[in-house]
């Protein structure tokens, strides 16, 4: 059977597959190999032996499979710097391949979708004998990702805090990988354009533990279809083809956010469905830094995920990009309001994003707001997290002395940390990895 790949620009289509379940993935992924489709795996489990297994799979026009296994040697201890070195050359080698039709990438479990797809497309692959210097995604795209998810723990696995490297799935040597398990879990499920879920036997199975598992997923990834693998019923070619062109138009392929892009992707529902919400929080009111600082923790209990971009009274200039995962908190410099750029910047815009940000302008503060979207798994989280919020914006008499008086509030993100975050580096880039980290 063919997989056939969408009418395109003449690059080679790409079908990343990823999870934490890792025999999932490999079985997806195997579901895909036909004659005209390679399937590269970089295997990661000899990490700590300093190396990794790089395995291309084909098959015959009659049946036959093949497979070419290669020893990489880690440079300078990196597994990013020893993928990127690999990877992406191999995929520009591969779409010179007249038998090559579709690549599809076995993601090791460590390893997440976006910020593979965003090598693809923008870092430079050089010294390529007989090609110019440019990206893999001048050869290749990224047609779908498909993730694969364990219906018995996933849910477990996202709303937790414990560590890669406790998880065993680093994809550093030693304990340096700092990334949780829910970080990663809600990464390649958000990135995702479609989703396999690996059922349990029908007499193990909870039904209430099912139904929210599909109120988070519906959420998540709200226009992914889905597929069950159970252990009577193994994914077939036939399903992941099924799969493959039930993706529907506009989905991500690869699409990587930026931090003024709208926040509710694919249009999620927004009731609450066993005790699981979606909902979000928007003010037009800077947030008093230390007060925020204390709010947060509430993003980190009962949340299945958050993002969203927050407007801080001491930093004027640029947004403030928040992500969280399970207990896993990230907080970083975002993008500049375009009421603090320059004509010149503000004239290399998105006229989309100046048109969106007319909608909302202010006189007096333009298009700095505060916009989250918060994925809640526990009933009553939701008005929690509202009030918490609302209480950390500025008060009416805060407003009032201006904004040239807010530059001196306390601030816990600013480039100088105070207690309780002396440990952390600066705040534009900071990583909270579980909830005693936050307190």
């Amino acid at each position: 059977m063919k997989i056939v790949p969408n009418s395109g620009d003449g690059r080679t289509p790409i079908v990343l597959v990823t999870g934490l379940d890792a025999d999932a993935v490999a079985r997806s992924a195997g579901a895909l190999l036909v004659p005209g489709t390679t399937v590269v795996h970089h295997d990661l489990t000899e990490l700590d032996l300093g190396r990794v297994r790089r395995t291309l799979r084909t098959v015959d026009d009659d049946g036959q499979e093949r497979a070419h296994q290669s020893v990489l040697l880690l440079e300078h201890g990196c597994i990013s710097c020893t993928l990127r070195n690999d990877l992406l050359p191999l995929l520009r080698q591969l779409h010179r391949r007249d038998t090559v039709e579709r690549i599809v990438l076995q993601l090791d479990s460590a390893l997440e979708p976006e910020a593979l797809s965003w090598a693809i497309d923008q870092a430079i692959v050089s010294d390529m004998p007989g090609l110019p210097d440019a990206p893999a995604g001048e050869d290749v795209r990224i047609d779908a990702t498909i993730a694969c998810i364990h219906e018995a723990d996933w849910l477990e696995a996202a709303t937790g805090d414990t560590t890669m490297a406790e998880a065993g799935l680093s994809a550093t040597t030693g304990d340096e990988d700092e990334r949780t398990l829910a970080q990663v879990a809600v990464g390649q499920v958000a990135f995702a354009d479609a989703l396999v879920i690996v059922g349990c036997d029908a007499a193990m199975r909870d039904a209430w533990a099912s139904a929210r598992l599909t109120a988070v997923l519906k959420r998540l990834a709200p226009s992914a279809p889905i597929i069950m693998e159970i252990p009577q019923r193994p994914i077939t070619t036939m399903l992941a083809v099924q799969l493959l062109s039930a993706i529907p138009a506009g989905s991500r392929r690869g699409h990587i956010d930026t931090p003024h892009d709208p926040l509710l992707r694919g249009e999620p529902p927004l009731d609450s469905d066993c005790g699981v919400e979606l909902f979000t929080f928007e003010s037009d009111r800077p947030f008093h830094p230390a007060r925020l600082h204390e709010a947060i923790d509430h993003l980190l209990e009962g949340v299945v995920c958050s993002r969203g971009r927050m407007w801080l009274a001491t930093q004027p200039d640029s947004a403030l990009w928040v992500e969280s995962a399970g207990g896993g908190l990230r907080v970083a410099e975002g993008a500049p309001w375009l009421a603090a750029m320059t004509e010149d910047e503000l004239a290399a815009v998105d006229p989309e994003l100046r048109a969106l940000a007319a909608l909302r302008w202010d006189d007096h503060y333009g298009d700095r707001h505060t916009s989250m979207a918060i994925l809640a798994h526990r009933p009553g989280q939701p008005d929690e997290i509202r009030q918490a919020l609302s209480e950390a914006c500025l008060t009416d008499e805060e407003m009032a002395v201006g904004k040239a008086n807010w530059l001196s509030f306390d601030d816990p993100f600013g480039l100088a940390h105070s207690d309780p975050c002396d440990d952390l580096p600066r705040a534009v880039d900071v990583e909270l990895t579980n909830r005693e980290d936050n307190r």
